[in-house]
């Protein structure tokens, strides 16, 4: 694979925004180590954009022919390499150097072909879609290796997702079978636009596709680890065998008899998970890439229970957590020094090192890491002054990895393993085989 050409601008009209991020791709494709005839085209959106979603599409499409499929959605903030536009128009494109063999785009209303062998996927999906757990599980259990990564449509006016692929790139019966009980619609009155609405849609990767992605969490825990010992539906009753919500204001160091003390420290009070058998808590004291970060949504004083957003079983293990600027960047660079000391086993070079310092100006990608493009999704709690400054996550990343191509979106909820996180970033690149480089 070579470098993937992308773009990104705002503008109040999206035909500006449109063509600053063309004119950037097209620049691109003819540089060199840059492909000059990409054909997936990976497309994120802010919801300033969303009623316009159709018109982009096809303009876009008409514009770049040689980019015969599509996928993306929406988000309240689009991301880039370096840059990020959070809350305002915005526009981010990176075309995908992927053979059409090693691919298959998929939807609700295009689904992934049967015999397709899909090694990973990058999922989209609409927040209010029933069952959503359950469909990433099942989506993940379709890949060899149970690995999803992306995140959910956030967006103030329409839920949409891209999602098209050329009929000449697919099995000779594309509906055979669908990754979601309720279909997504296209919007266009059945008409095939490749703009949806509902469901799951993304990209399916062959094995030829290597990926290396990571989790990023953006809360710090408040006590120790515990197992939850009772629990029936969402509620949480006991805690190493103590009742729950005793060891919740234990945590917190506050009372029930002080109200106005204690509610506002619940409110600002989460609860990290992890599967029976699974750390919540690192050795370093952070939670664990696996932890799944849910919103408390009621407390039940009678019998000392404590009512959170996802169904608990008793074995689980938990942590109450609050969001932390320290953490969150604690957390980020070590998911990126993992990504580049996989990608670099040797010692970093002095070259290397110049590159992760250089400036925005001498920054380059650099061939030792092999990475061809980026997709980074991550949480809309997250999003603008979050990390102390505009762009400041994307700032993060970039010093990390370098001036590599990167796109992505501020979702409502992340995607990763075969699980729907909160509060998180999620960070893959594609790679190229070492013996390229």
């Amino acid at each position: 694979m070579s470098l993937f050409p992308f773009g990104h601008a705002t503008h109040p009209q999206w035909q500006m925004a449109a063509g600053l991020v063309i004119a950037q791709v097209r620049a691109q494709m003819t540089l060199p180590g840059h492909a000059s005839k990409p054909r997936l085209g990976l497309l994120y959106i802010t919801d300033h954009y969303a009623n316009e979603a159709q018109a982009i599409l096809a303009h876009l499409r008409q514009e770049l022919p040689m980019v015969k499929d599509w996928a993306g959605t929406v988000g309240v903030g689009v991301a880039a390499n370096n840059a990020e536009y959070f809350d305002e128009p915005g526009m981010a494109l990176m075309l995908c150097d992927v053979p059409a063999a090693h691919y298959r785009v998929f939807s609700g209303a295009q689904a992934l072909p049967a015999d397709f062998v899909a090694q990973s996927a990058l999922v989209h999906a609409d927040p209010q879609t029933p069952d959503l757990a359950e469909l990433i599980a099942e989506m993940a259990s379709r890949t060899q290796s149970g690995y999803l990564f992306g995140g959910l449509t956030a967006s103030r006016n329409q839920n949409v997702q891209f999602a098209w692929q050329a009929p000449n790139a697919v099995s000779s019966n594309p509906f055979q079978e669908t990754f979601d009980s309720s279909p997504s619609h296209d919007l266009n009155n059945g008409v095939i636009t490749g703009v949806l609405t509902g469901g799951l849609s993304g990209v399916a990767w062959s094995p030829d596709v290597q990926i290396l992605s990571r989790v990023t969490q953006g809360c710090a825990p408040l006590g120790k680890e515990r197992e939850i010992t009772e629990a029936q539906g969402n509620v949480i009753y006991q805690l190493d065998g103590l009742p729950a919500l005793d060891v919740l204001l234990e945590d917190l160091q506050v009372s029930l008899s002080d109200p106005q003390k204690a509610l506002p420290a619940v409110r600002a009070t989460l609860v990290g998970l992890t599967s029976a058998g699974q750390r919540a808590i690192g050795r370093t004291g952070s939670l664990g890439a696996d932890v799944r970060v849910r919103h408390i949504i009621g407390l039940d004083p009678a019998r000392k229970g404590i009512a959170i957003a996802e169904h608990v079983e008793a074995g689980e293990r938990l942590a109450f957590c609050q969001m932390s600027l320290q953490a969150a960047k604690a957390d980020l660079r070590r998911i990126c020094a993992e990504i580049r000391e996989e990608l670099e086993p040797e010692t970093l070079s002095m070259e290397t090192a110049h590159a992760l310092a250089a400036s925005e100006a001498e920054a380059a990608p650099h061939p030792a890491r092999r990475i061809a493009g980026a997709v980074y999704v991550s949480c809309s709690g997250r999003g603008g002054p979050h990390f102390g400054g505009d762009s400041a996550e994307l700032q993060w990343v970039r010093h990390a990895l370098g001036d590599v191509p990167l796109v992505g979106f501020f979702a409502s909820g992340e995607i990763a393993h075969h699980h729907l996180y909160g509060y998180t970033g999620v960070l893959t690149v594609f790679t190229t085989p070492a013996e390229a480089t």
